[in-house]
Formats: C-alpha cells, sequence, structure tokens
C-alpha cells in the first residue's frame, strides 16, 4: 500500500505521459538492481568496482607524471623477457658470425700494422696518443671486417705504473687505439690480440648453445643416509625432478630427486667440468696458448713524456652517482689514481676505522669479494672475524667492532657457482632476495660483484640476474634512498685457462651488460676490469695491493 502511494505522488509531479514512463522504467531498473545486489555476494563486487576504480586512476597518474618515478617499480615476467630478448638481440649484433675455414685466414698479430699517428719526439702528460691498427690474416691479406678481442696497455716498471688503453673498433679491419699519458717517463706501449674475431665467433655461439659443460652434484641428507644426485640450472633427463624455485624472479635450479627422500634434505652442492666442448677440433686451434695475448706492437718504441708545466683540471671528491670513463684511472708507484674524481687516502687504521664507524656492510657476490674480508682482517686489527658456524669458505664471513657499531658481511652468490668444494645451500639465497632484507639506512652500505662464476653458461643466465638485481635496488631505494650501492666489476683473469668456459671475451661482455643495465641507478662504480688490467694480473683472484685499492675506492663513496 505505502509504494503505491509513494509512485502516485512521484506521478503527480510529472504530469507529462513521456516523462511518467521513462520514470516509472528507472524506478523499475532501481529495483531490480538493488534485488540483484541483495542476491549476490555484494561485498565482493563493490571491492571489484573499487580496485577497477583505482586501478584506472593509477593508469591515468602514470600517463600524466613522466617526470617522477613510479611508485612501484616491479616489472612483469613478460617485461623481463622482453629485456632479455632486447639485450641479446643487440649483443648477437656486435658479435656477428664470422667464416672460420683454416687459421691463416684468421687474425695474424705479426702481419698486422700499428702506426703512431701524429708522432713526437716528446709529449706532455696529459696528452693523448692515437694509434692506428690494421689488420692482416696470416696470408697478408687485410681484412675487411673487426671483431678481434684486443687489450691495449701502457706501462712503466720502473715506476709500477700501468694504465689501460681504449679500443675503438671502425668494424672494417682497422682499430683505433687511445692512449691517456697519465705520467711521465718513458712509457712503454702494448696491444694483445687476445683472440680473433673467429674465435670470438666461436666462443659466442659456444657458450649460447649451453652444452652443460658445468656439472651440478646435489648432496642430499637423511639421518644417517647421504646421497649425491645431479643437479643444474636446467636438466635434460625424465627422472623425478626437485625444483628449487625462485617464482617472482624466475630463477631455477633442479636436482634428480633421490628415491625415499624429500626435496628439502638438499644440504650442499658442488660442481665439475664435463668431458664435453661445443667447438669443432679447428676452432679448438684458436684457443691454444700459443695464439691468446700476442703482442701486435712489437715494433712500437717506448714514447718520452715530460710534464710541461700543464695545469690539471680540478677534480670533485668521490662520490656516488659519477660516471666512470674508460680508462677510469691509472697506477702509479703500485697505488690506484682514479682519472674522474678527488681521493681521499685511507692508509692508517684510526682513518679507516672512523670511516667505518657505525656502518652496516653488506658484501654480496663472488670469491673476489671475499678477499675484502681477508684483508681487512689483517689490515683493521680492531675487526674480529665472527664464526657464522658451517663449514668450508663459502659459509657466511662475519667481521664485527662492536666499540665502532662495525659489521661487515659477506655472501655468496646464488647459483650458478662453479667450485669443487662443497658449499652449504641451506644459507642461500639470489642477491635480489637478499638486498629485500635489508633495511638501509645512510650508515648502510651495499656491495654487488657478479660475473665469474657465469661465463660457463648461457649469457640470458646473467641477463636474468643482472635486471633482477637492478629491480631489488630500485625496491630498495624507494624504501632507503640513502643506502649506498656499489658495483665492483668482475676483474681479469688467467688468459690460457680452459677459454671455452673462462675466457676474459665473456668478462668484457658481462660487463658491457652490467653497465648497460645499471646505467640510470644512483651506484657507485669500482672498476675492477680497467684496474686489473692497469696492474696486468691476470689472476682470478687480485694479489692483496689491488684489493687495497678497490678497497679505498670503496671507503671513498661511503664516507
Amino acid at each position: 500500500m505505502m509504494e503505491k502511494i509513494f509512485i502516485h505522488r512521484i506521478l503527480t509531479l510529472f504530469p507529462n505521459a513521456i516523462a511518467r514512463k521513462l520514470l516509472l522504467m528507472l524506478i523499475f531498473i532501481l529495483i531490480f538492481w538493488i534485488i540483484y545486489l541483495a542476491s549476490k555476494d555484494h561485498t565482493k563486487f563493490l571491492f571489484s568496482l573499487e580496485n577497477h576504480i583505482t586501478l584506472n586512476q593509477g593508469n591515468i597518474f602514470k600517463k600524466s607524471s613522466h617526470s617522477e618515478a613510479p611508485l612501484c617499480p616491479a616489472v612483469s615476467p613478460k617485461e623481463t623477457e622482453l629485456r632479455i630478448k632486447d639485450i641479446m638481440e643487440k649483443l648477437d649484433q656486435q658479435i656477428p658470425p664470422r667464416p672460420f675455414t683454416h687459421v691463416n685466414t684468421t687474425t695474424s698479430a705479426t702481419h698486422s700494422t700499428a702506426t703512431i699517428l701524429n708522432p713526437q719526439d716528446m709529449y706532455c702528460r696529459g696528452d693523448q696518443l692515437d694509434i692506428l691498427l690494421e689488420v692482416r690474416d696470416h696470408l697478408g691479406h687485410r681484412k675487411q671486417y673487426g671483431g678481434d678481442f684486443l687489450r691495449a696497455r701502457m706501462s712503466s716498471p720502473a715506476l709500477m705504473a700501468g694504465a689501460s688503453g681504449k679500443v675503438t673498433d671502425f668494424n672494417n679491419g682497422t682499430y683505433l687505439v687511445s692512449f691517456t699519458l697519465f705520467w711521465e717517463g718513458q712509457v712503454s706501449l702494448s696491444l694483445l690480440l687476445i683472440h680473433p674475431s673467429e674465435g670470438v665467433s666461436a666462443l659466442w655461439r659456444a657458450r649460447n648453445q649451453g652444452c652443460d659443460k658445468i656439472i651440478f652434484i646435489g648432496l642430499f641428507a637423511n639421518r644417517t643416509s647421504n646421497v649425491f644426485t645431479e643437479c643444474g640450472l636446467t636438466l635434460n633427463t625424465n627422472a623425478e625432478l626437485c625444483q628449487y624455485m625462485d617464482d617472482r624472479d624466475h630463477e631455477a635450479f633442479y636436482c634428480v630427486r633421490p628415491q625415499h627422500m624429500p626435496c628439502e634434505s638438499l644440504t650442499h652442492v658442488t660442481t665439475r667440468t664435463r668431458n664435453i666442448s661445443c667447438l669443432s677440433k679447428e676452432e679448438w686451434s684458436l684457443f691454444r696458448r700459443s695464439n691468446i695475448g700476442v703482442e701486435m706492437m712489437k715494433n712500437v718504441t717506448p714514447v718520452e713524456v715530460v710534464p710541461c708545466n700543464k695545469s690539471e683540471n680540478i677534480k670533485k671528491n668521490c662520490q656516488i652517482g659519477m660516471k666512470t670513463p674508460f680508462p677510469s684511472g691509472y697506477t702509479l708507484k703500485k697505488m690506484w689514481i682514479t682519472a674522474f674524481c678527488k681521493q681521499i687516502k685511507f692508509n692508517e687504521t684510526k682513518n679507516i676505522n672512523d670511516c667505518l664507524e657505525r656502518k652496516l656492510i653488506y658484501l654480496m657476490g663472488d670469491s673476489t669479494l671475499r678477499q675484502w674480508i681477508y684483508y681487512l682482517q689483517k689490515a683493521v686489527k680492531t675487526l674480529k672475524y665472527f664464526d657464522h658456524h658451517g663449514a668450508g669458505i663459502f659459509k657466511t664471513h662475519v667481521l664485527l667492532d662492536v666499540e665502532r657499531h662495525i659489521l661487515i658481511q659477506w655472501k655468496k652468490h646464488g647459483h650458478p657457482f662453479v667450485t669443487k668444494k662443497l658449499f652449504s645451500v641451506k644459507d642461500e639465497n639470489y642477491i635480489p632476495r637478499e638486498i629485500d632484507r635489508v633495511a638501509g639506512d645512510k650508515n648502510t652500505a651495499i656491495v654487488i660483484t657478479l660475473g665469474q662464476h657465469f661465463r660457463p653458461f648461457p649469457i640470458n643466465i646473467f641477463i636474468r640476474r643482472a635486471i633482477n638485481i637492478q629491480k631489488a635496488i630500485e625496491r630498495l631505494f624507494l624504501r632507503s634512498p640513502e643506502t649506498k650501492v656499489i658495483l665492483k666489476t668482475e676483474n681479469t683473469r688467467e688468459i690460457h685457462q680452459n677459454a671455452e668456459m673462462f675466457s676474459d671475451f665473456h668478462g668484457y661482455i658481462q660487463n658491457i651488460i652490467i653497465r648497460d643495465i645499471f646505467v640510470d641507478l644512483n651506484v657507485g662504480i669500482i672498476d675492477a676490469w680497467d684496474m686489473t688490467i692497469a696492474y696486468c694480473t691476470n689472476n682470478a683472484h687480485p694479489p692483496d695491493y689491488v684489493i687495497q685499492n678497490q678497497i679505498g675506492m670503496f671507503l671513498n663513496y661511503i664516507c
């Protein structure tokens, strides 16, 4: 009865028949809508509607706010895959396939010619000296394409001085080799042919074929019983597998599951080299000891460098975010001197302690960063080693100074980690996950190095890890923009050791990738690649004086 009275009163307000009909239709639609909501879970409906509105607002904000950083730096798996594909395509263009029929048609260090451009009797300190290199094959024919892997270095042994040279490839068989004459005295010039372009092409193809050149072996422990099974980043088998997957970052590791044991009983992993190669017998001839690292400038005489009373540009103090040129510095009397910023020398324990006071420092990476822990323990007596339990050199290492509230920690990066020693996986984590666990503040610093253990594996594995680390750093900077992050590039190593898996060419490509992926992040760079060329160490684990100078650069960034 009440509903009829209400409708009658409403109709009297609208004498026009058409208006009445429209009004009645609206009323009936409203009534049916209320009945529908009552019969459904309207809470879920309203929540989904609210989410829809919020998402649309987010899209509008994204389109209209180009200059500001997004509120969430998360990248979808599809976007990550597209980035990996894009980087891979660019690298494939830079390293095109080169025909290889015989060693005689490859680049010859002996037949190639190096000519100093605009030669002078003497040069001024700070000048640039340029050399034009024309490469020829073993038959004396001029090569029509580039791609040779070269290493340029200048040195003065009496001064214990050295620096990298910069090589520009014109992709037509000629190269420009440039040296910045950082110091005065007699300077010798060197250009090594590490691999001819045909060898580079073969290494690139072999790397990305995979070939499972490294075997992972997992130790499963269940009470008194231990079982070893095969593991890997991928496994080609029909056996039942244990899958250890990081779903967010799409990082995976697999082991053949032992009978009557749970997958959680995997405790340790080790690796072995499989007697397999993706290179042909003919290609292997390019990587004989006598064909790697051959001098191309035997006939170039040393040059004389004098002061010339040139005034030096005043450089700013070293700080996070500075772009590092190549070469980034030089060594003189075994000390590293940067070319792009002003350094403070940390030679005394007190100076180092003053810098490190109240600092939390997390070293994440391979054994070249673990060397920092060993060096600091010897150099700074107030830092005491804390036994983190576990066994072997790959367990977590911690140095403490309780009075000054200093903590320095090293943890190895996650798979792949290549070593004949067993290492525990119970405290195993990928670097992005470790970064996510750091709260961060102005007294927190993270140092990351990545590369040596990735060289035997397809490059897409390294690219994915680098992208995931980049995203983790972006998340860190959102919650704590004052946290300091430093990237130590990988260093050079022995040039004659199993080139297919460990050639410095692989490390060189990885360094290019790291610089490309992290180019827009506010991080510090310690160019260990440049430093180890300058020092000419050629060792996977550089000597203490190199480690000392790496740490010196780090202290300049955080203090």
